[in-house]
């Protein structure tokens, strides 16, 4: 064997062995932290599912909060323990954006609902019968 290659080997072995392609400050997930954020999301998932079929509340309208709700703490459990993201991530560049990105979310959607609300108030006909007599 030359040394040439011999060096090249040892190399490849210290790439490998030390770098896996991820920062030292990042959070890594584990078998536990997976099986916990599926049965998380399971069971969040089971539960307005639930409510929708069997339909246990007399009140639509609070089963559309409580499955709002479920939803939010969904979205909460896949970004911690699938997208592994907190504070210290990226030097909270990743938190940064995550604002940014609910900020725009919250805009567009409280918008498009306004929109929409006012469009159905103001210019949808009253009744059947108010349709029967535009000329």
């Amino acid at each position: 064997m030359s040394a040439a290659h011999g060096d090249h080997g040892q190399d490849a072995r210290h790439v490998h062995s030390h770098d896996h392609g991820h920062g030292e400050g990042e959070a890594h997930g584990t078998f536990k932290g997976y099986m916990t954020g599926f049965l998380l999301s399971v069971v969040l998932t089971a539960i307005p599912f639930w409510l929708v079929m069997a339909g246990p509340l007399p009140d639509k309208q609070l089963t559309t909060i409580i499955i709002i709700a479920f939803a939010i703490v969904q979205i909460l459990v896949h970004m911690i323990y699938f997208l592994h993201m907190n504070t210290s991530s990226e030097g909270g560049w990743n938190m940064l954006a995550l604002i940014f990105t609910v900020v725009l979310v919250v805009i567009t959607l409280s918008g498009s609902l306004w929109v929409m609300y006012h469009m159905n108030a103001n210019m949808m006909p009253l009744s059947a019968h108010d349709m029967r007599n535009m000329p």
